[in-house]
């Protein structure tokens, strides 16, 4: 595994990208974002401006769904626990419904959710589908209207692991990502700084194929909240490369590319028939055709520190040097406290759910230069990073 001195050497030789990131220095292609800096590493995170250059410190913390770690998952209640935990980025997935409006989802699928079994006005619509090459059998909100679905309440998704988070079952409904736009305005307001999101398109070509396409959508809202300028407090991102390079036609808005394990295609590639794989795009030369268009990549972490058999980290891969000389910022997904989600020299005791060594775990992430990172936990996350810029 990584060891935290050899980390510790990378992190004191690199420049700017370890003390802030400025979103508005971001071109309308391909532009360096964290990059090649201007501040001394080591320096404490700078402040975010409330007007002109916007600022995010690095590495920066990104609330996953929300606080998904300790409420259900994509609610408004989740998306304010987040910023209240001192998340610098909330993120939200976004599907369509029947009446083309933007919901916050991390899925179509909204049986592991949602009460929708409940509901036996409802139970006619349960049915099977194929998304991606996948099968699912249950309840989606291509097939909902906007109203029908806002009789439904969100529900924990894993409550297996997560049972305290059941306690909320039932509080929230499904947010449109247009109610998120007006609860990230008034809380920048309140606040006095802009309220940074993550924004991706889920299932892109899938819903396009449905006369639902979602990056047209996404940008009328965009424009009508502000959103759609280079130094936007916003990033976009998306697991299909062609939805982030349709955008970025669209808008100026930070994109990132999101990759999944390297042995995956993006299913954008196999409709058109691109060989191309994720192993494919973390290459210098994939790398450099992803700078053409998006400003950073959203890697799974096992892409920049690869597990073995046990579970365990091996060494770090070149990605994080590699996406920086491209001029990329690398925010990779996604960090979880409870064991079972840990590397395995992280995990603690004998219950399967508890807390494990996070911090242990977030330290040998950040020493390899990340620039930011998805957690359910952003108050995990944040003490981490304090943690890590003091030297501790």
């Amino acid at each position: 595994m990584a060891t935290q001195g050899s980390g510790q050497e990378r992190q004191r030789g690199t420049t700017g990208r370890r003390a802030l990131l400025g979103a508005a220095v971001l071109g309308a292609g391909g532009a360096v974002l964290g990059g090649a800096g201007t501040a001394e590493a080591g320096a404490a995170p700078a402040a975010r401006g409330t007007s002109g250059r916007h600022r995010l410190p690095v590495p920066t913390v990104i609330g996953h769904r929300g606080a998904s770690g300790y409420r259900p998952e994509h609610t408004l209640g989740s998306y304010q626990l987040a910023l209240d935990l001192g998340a610098d980025v909330v993120e939200q997935d976004l599907v369509p419904t029947k009446d083309g409006h933007l919901v916050c989802r991390h899925e179509n699928d909204i049986t592991g959710t949602t009460d929708v079994a409940a509901h036996p006005e409802f139970a006619g619509r349960k049915t099977t589908k194929t998304v991606d090459g996948q099968q699912f059998t249950g309840w989606f909100t291509e097939d909902f209207t906007l109203a029908e679905l806002k009789t439904l309440r969100a529900t924990e998704r894993i409550a297996v692991n997560r049972p305290h988070n059941t306690l909320y079952n039932g509080r929230w409904e499904i947010p449109t990502f247009e109610e998120v736009l007006k609860w990230a305005e008034k809380e920048g307001e309140r606040r006095g700084r802009p309220v940074w999101l993550h924004t991706e398109t889920k299932h892109p070509s899938y819903f396009r194929g449905l006369g639902l396409p979602l990056e047209e959508t996404l940008v009328k809202l965009l424009r009508r909240y502000g959103r759609h300028t280079k130094d936007a407090p916003q990033f976009l991102q998306s697991f299909e490369p062609s939805s982030i390079q349709r955008l970025a036609r669209l808008v100026r808005t930070p994109r990132v590319v999101l990759l999944s394990s390297a042995n995956s295609r993006p299913w954008d590639f196999i409709e058109s028939g691109d060989p191309r794989t994720v192993a494919d795009l973390v290459k210098p030369e994939g790398l450099k055709w992803m700078a053409s268009y998006a400003q950073g990549i959203g890697p799974t972490l096992d892409l920049i520190i690869p597990r073995d058999a046990a579970g365990k980290l091996t060494e770090p891969t070149t990605l994080v040097r590699d996406a920086h000389a491209a001029g990329l910022i690398l925010h990779p997904y996604t960090m979880r406290n409870e064991n079972p989600f840990l590397p395995a020299e992280f995990r603690k005791g004998t219950d399967a759910d508890a807390y494990g060594d996070a911090f242990g775990a977030f330290r040998v992430y950040f020493e390899t230069g990340i620039d930011g990172i998805f957690t359910d936990q952003p108050d995990t996350g944040v003490l981490a990073r304090e943690d890590f810029v003091n030297g501790r």
